[in-house]
């Protein structure tokens, strides 16, 4: 069946997320970057953020019982401020401008808490898009094929028509159990442009000065 719709992930496919480089830049001291780290972005309250089932105020207490009161002031930052350094995924956004252009539909089904309201703003490939699948809002995270079955039910959309685009095989695969093929994004755009091609996803020709 025919790809009509592209859906993306977020972080590391349409801008960089990279957890250790914020733990780098609020903790001056690196014996506690390993304990940053594993405390907070991979600690099951970050998860039950995702999920929608913990606010932040509770993940951030619930983290700091485990810190050394030292490092507590360090872990509100963390997660007040993660997301004013999301820098774009070079090329991507005039990739999605170019597939708009030929006319697929554009999603948005990506594991993130509900602060995504307040920084999707700063994500300007988002202007494309015809509609975003928050993890948070619906209680339900990927790589559960549940996600993908209520986001096309939402949607109205044919998970066989439908080309899901992640980088972690894990959740490509939980888009296949639901229906969907789907592409492993490994931050090479000629590559990925070949992988496009290669599920027959034709775009407009980049014209210069676009973005």
């Amino acid at each position: 069946m025919k790809i009509k719709n592209l859906v993306f992930d977020m972080g590391n496919v349409l801008i960089h997320y990279n957890a250790m480089h914020y733990v780098e830049k609020y903790a001056k001291n690196k014996e506690d970057w390993p304990l940053l780290l594993h405390e907070v972005f991979q600690s099951v309250e970050w998860i039950r953020m995702d999920h929608g089932t913990i606010t932040e105020a509770e993940a951030v207490e619930a983290c700091c019982k485990r810190l050394p009161p030292r490092l507590h002031s360090i872990a509100a930052q963390l997660y007040a401020h993660w997301n004013e350094d999301i820098p774009p995924m070079e090329g991507m956004e005039e990739l999605i401008g170019r597939a708009k252009a030929a006319g697929y539909g554009i999603y948005l089904l990506s594991n993130t808490s509900v602060r995504y309201h307040n920084f999707r703003k700063n994500i300007a490939a988002l202007r494309y898009f015809d509609g975003e699948f928050i993890s948070a809002d619906w209680h339900l995270m990927k790589p559960s094929p549940s996600i993908f079955r209520a986001f096309c039910l939402h949607f109205g959309l044919n998970p066989a028509e439908c080309l899901f685009v992640d980088d972690q095989p894990m959740n490509a695969y939980g888009a296949q159990c639901a229906g969907m093929d789907s592409i492993i994004f490994y931050g090479d755009m000629p590559q990925f442009e070949a992988a496009l091609a290669a599920h027959g996803i034709q775009l407009s020709a980049a014209q210069e000065g676009t973005v």
